[in-house]
């Protein structure tokens, strides 16, 4: 009898600390995604409010605030190099550079068919380069930071069209802007997914929208302005 309450004991002790050791890790998984979240609130926050002030020194100190959290939240967050796809520059590059150009020519197209709206902005070799370093900045922010939190949060497939949707809100109230941002979220994101890799995706991001620059008319994106900026836009 002894014998028998002693292994029953024993088996209650250690079912106990199984128990404790599911609850710990359950509660350091609620406490990780909560972090995420928090994380994706603040820098999603300080986004919106960069996009709805006008330039001057509370712009440019919301806009440095973002970007310093960016950096401090992925160099101190858990994922990896290659789970923030800046290890295999030429991974996916292929797949992405022709769904890139069936994207330009059907922009192009769309370009030439809305003519009676209006002429295309001029966009000058400055400016190009200019984007085209922006355009790979918005896919480390898009790609690096919010889909990584929202994979952790959502599920890899979820987390394309949540992304999709956080970078096309900031294009509001820019109606084309705000769809076509959704369209090529979806696209940057999945492809994201697929191949871990930021630096095509960053490349083909910029040749999207200078082609969307060029092409469509710009009474219809006021030089690819967005919130605050693009309801002041005067031609």
């Amino acid at each position: 009898m002894a014998t028998e309450s002693k292994s029953l004991i024993s088996a209650k002790a250690v079912d106990g600390r199984l128990v404790a050791v599911s609850a710990d890790c359950s509660g350091r998984s609620l406490a990780v995604d909560r972090l995420d979240l928090l994380q994706v609130g603040l820098v999603f926050a300080l986004i919106m409010i960069a996009v709805w002030t006008p330039q001057g020194r509370v712009n440019t100190a919301v806009s440095l605030s973002a970007a310093f959290f960016i950096l401090w939240f992925t160099v101190r967050g858990p994922s990896s190099v290659r789970e923030l796809g800046l290890a295999r520059p030429g991974s996916g590059a292929f797949a992405m550079i022709v769904c890139g150009a069936v994207m330009v020519v059907t922009i192009a197209w769309a370009g030439w068919a809305m003519h009676s709206f209006g002429t295309a902005q001029p966009v000058p070799w400055r400016r190009a380069w200019q984007y085209a370093i922006w355009a790979l900045q918005q896919e480390f922010i898009l790609q690096s930071f919010f889909y990584v939190r929202l994979e952790s949060l959502l599920g890899s497939r979820r987390a394309v069209w949540a992304a999709a949707v956080l970078f096309s809100v900031p294009h509001v109230p820019s109606p084309m802007l705000t769809l076509l941002s959704f369209i090529g979220g979806l696209l940057f994101c999945e492809m994201f997914r697929r191949y871990r890799n930021i630096f095509p995706l960053g490349l083909v991001h910029a040749i999207l929208g200078l082609t969307v620059a060029a092409s469509l008319p710009d009474s219809l994106l006021h030089h690819m302005r967005v919130g605050l900026g693009y309801i002041s836009y005067h031609p």
